[in-house]
């Protein structure tokens, strides 16, 4: 069975509509996906559709990433197989979509301050859904105010950078909280992905595991076996189940759907109750 969930559409910063997601996931011959979009749930609905209209033996999964905070890191969560009309669930998104708006907002007007002016309407046109800072990195990119997206990081948007905007999203045990009232297994996205040292993911690990979590990634694009490993046995340790995405944005050489399925041995995954349902 290839499952992968963790995926994105232009609802958030993929560059696939949720109906060419859906399309590509048949063509990879994926069972089960989740769409796992930035705080927000829009690709749900579109994916459901077009998966009626291909007739495709693919067993969407509700999903969302949710950015949150904790300790001053800014750390993602993953909401899987919950209820998408949970109210306290939409509200969370909801106050989460305003103060992305807000933040992207704020990086512009201090890049305008820089002479780059208007990147917010040329963000738009960019999404389906919320602007993000990949966005504003694309747009610098294309205007020809960086060489790439990395650059648009280093030099303008990234951490402590001149238009950098600290967020002011939720604490992560709130997240996971939440997404469990919802019905939802709470997921910590991507560990490898943060900035910090092997003390402090371990720290990471048992707070989240504190909180209630009920699963980690451990493997995902880029990730190497002794990494992997490590991630396998702090999940066995602290009693985490496992999942396993492609974090996919667009097809590339790098990612693919559905190409991420490997599961070190001792895990459960967090997804075997969830097959057939």
């Amino acid at each position: 069975m290839k499952v992968d969930l963790h995926s994105h559409t232009t609802c958030s910063d993929g560059q696939l509509s949720p109906k060419e997601l859906i399309m590509r996931a048949q063509q990879m011959q994926v069972d089960m996906l989740a769409i796992t979009d930035h705080d927000n749930i829009d690709a749900i609905s579109q994916a459901q559709e077009a998966i009626k209209a291909f007739k495709a033996k693919i067993q969407l999964i509700n999903g969302v990433e949710i950015s949150t905070r904790w300790h001053g890191f800014e750390i993602h969560v993953l909401g899987l197989h919950f209820d998408e009309n949970h109210t306290g669930l939409k509200q969370l998104l909801a106050e989460q979509g305003e103060k992305r708006i807000t933040r992207a907002r704020r990086i512009t007007e201090k890049l305008a301050f820089l002479h780059i002016d208007d990147l917010y309407q040329k963000c738009l046109s960019k999404t389906a859904g919320i602007v993000s800072r990949v966005h504003i990195a694309e747009v610098l990119v294309e205007e020809g105010h960086c060489k790439d997206l990395q650059q648009a990081f280093n030099k303008f948007i990234g951490a402590k950078k001149r238009a950098y905007v600290q967020p002011d999203w939720v604490e992560m045990h709130e997240a996971v909280k939440v997404i469990q009232q919802a019905g939802g297994a709470a997921v910590l996205a991507h560990p490898f992905h943060y900035d910090m040292k092997a003390k402090w993911l371990r720290k990471l690990l048992v707070a989240f595991a504190e909180a209630g979590g009920d699963a980690t990634e451990v493997t995902h694009r880029n990730i190497s076996p002794s990494k992997r490993d490590f991630i396998a046995s702090l999940a066995i340790e602290y009693k985490l189940k496992a999942s396993i995405g492609s974090d996919f944005h667009a097809p590339s050489r790098w990612c693919e759907l559905g190409k991420t399925t490997h599961l070190p041995e001792g895990l459960q995954g967090v997804w075997t109750d969830w097959v057939g349902k």
